[in-house]
């Protein structure tokens, strides 16, 4: 009897063991990861890492005092690879129970720019010190965003009320970010709420009225551009001399200088026929990446950048798909987009595998604050749209927008992975 329990005994530990084991198997065929997007990020960053060097080795001769960015971007991108895997495994779920509280945070830290952790640099305030660290608190603010939109969406049947509550949590952000100013990160937050309520399935007549508004807003912009300049030609002043008196007179609450950005890209010969103040840098864009060919000079081997034509303050970030397209040409160029457009692929298909509506939308949303990010800056340094202060993802440099983007996308990982789970 001794032996015949034992035996059950063992019998049964076998099989509560084979039952675990199957059970962990089953957990583990579900969590696999997804390795396109991943192994397109890693190129990005390396390449980023390369022509970031090559975009400052001139300055970096000069003053060789300075830490190098190239080396200050592989410290954030080694950091960006942990802050990518922890957050992949991280069930989205808990971003969707906790999609407040994200949000509120994200609103907390746009707060503090304006206590003594708030810095200013260029004229305008963007960063928080935080000693060893600056953050910037805008791309906080898209992640937190992005997560309390796909929450109410999720969480709601289709109704123009929802329109309203999204518009009020988007609108929050945007005027915070809009006194700072920093225009650039606004232009992604309206795209992403439109996208979201496409894929919510709101009515059709609500896209088309949110166009004729688009259309409406950017005649009044341009508009009051152009009276600008014919208020400096009256009283015949530059805009130096004028002081901001013109913004005091518009009911518009836009600086003068981005006012000269819009004309530059609407009317570059009249603000600027000789090319060498507002439109320089469009000018100097359009020659690295015209000058780089089919195949480019060579790496470190441009000159618009070294020279000092593209200014060495942009040449790493805003525009170092210059810097890459006088490099690597037209070859390099279309590399990079092709592995921007496999990300983006990527993203929709995971959107599509996935079960749940807060996993659809997490994807699309995260895709489309990524497709805008790609379209607004390689546009912008070939003349399709006007200049913005919207980096490339993954290779500009930027300790703030990497780590972004690293969150962004290991969400994504996130929903590929448990998006058998959540129902």
């Amino acid at each position: 009897m001794v032996v015949e329990s034992d035996s059950f005994s063992r019998s049964c530990q076998e099989s509560i063991f084979a039952v675990r084991y199957r059970h962990l198997l089953k957990r583990m065929r579900r969590g696999r990861w997804d390795l396109i997007t991943p192994l397109c990020l890693l190129m990005l960053w390396i390449v980023g890492v390369f022509f970031i060097y090559s975009a400052q080795l001139w300055s970096a001769k000069a003053n060789p005092e300075l830490s190098p960015l190239w080396v200050q971007q592989v410290i954030w991108g080694v950091i960006g690879i942990g802050v990518y895997v922890t957050v992949s495994l991280i069930p989205y779920k808990f971003f969707f129970e906790q999609a407040h509280w994200v949000y509120g945070i994200s609103i907390g830290l746009l707060g503090l720019l304006w206590t003594p952790l708030g810095q200013v640099r260029y004229d305008a305030l963007r960063w928080l010190d935080l000693g060893l660290f600056s953050l910037q608190p805008a791309e906080i603010a898209k992640i937190g965003t992005l997560v309390f939109v796909c929450s109410i969406l999720a969480r709601s049947e289709v109704h123009w009320k929802v329109c309203v509550q999204v518009s009020l949590v988007i609108l929050l952000p945007m005027a915070l970010i809009f006194i700072q100013p920093d225009l650039g990160s606004i232009l992604i937050f309206p795209p992403m709420a439109l996208a979201l309520l496409y894929v919510y399935q709101f009515p059709k007549k609500f896209f088309i009225a949110a166009f004729v508004v688009f259309l409406m807003i950017v005649g009044t912009l341009v508009l009051d551009s152009f009276q600008y300049q014919r208020f400096l030609k009256t009283n015949q002043m530059s805009a130096l001399e004028s002081k901001g008196e013109y913004e005091t007179r518009s009911w518009l609450p836009l600086k003068n200088y981005q006012r000269n950005r819009i004309l530059a890209f609407v009317a570059p010969e009249l603000i600027d026929p000789q090319g060498t103040n507002e439109t320089w840098n469009s000018r100097q864009s359009l020659i690295s990446v015209g000058s780089g060919g089919w195949s480019g000079k060579g790496w470190t081997q441009g000159t618009q950048a070294k020279l000092g034509y593209l200014p060495q303050s942009v040449a790493h970030n805003d525009f170092i798909f210059s810097v890459l397209a006088e490099e690597k040409g037209f070859l390099g160029g279309i590399g990079i987009i092709g592995l921007y457009t496999l990300i983006i692929i990527n993203g929709i298909r995971i959107a599509g595998m996935t079960r749940d509506r807060f996993g659809v939308l997490l994807a699309v949303g995260v895709s489309v604050i990524f497709m805008i990010h790609i379209f607004v800056n390689i546009g912008m340094t070939i003349g399709l749209v006007p200049i913005t202060g919207l980096p490339l993802p993954f290779l500009s440099y930027g300790g703030s927008f990497l780590l972004s983007c690293c969150s962004l996308q290991g969400m994504v990982q996130s929903v590929y992975r448990f998006r058998k789970d959540f129902l």
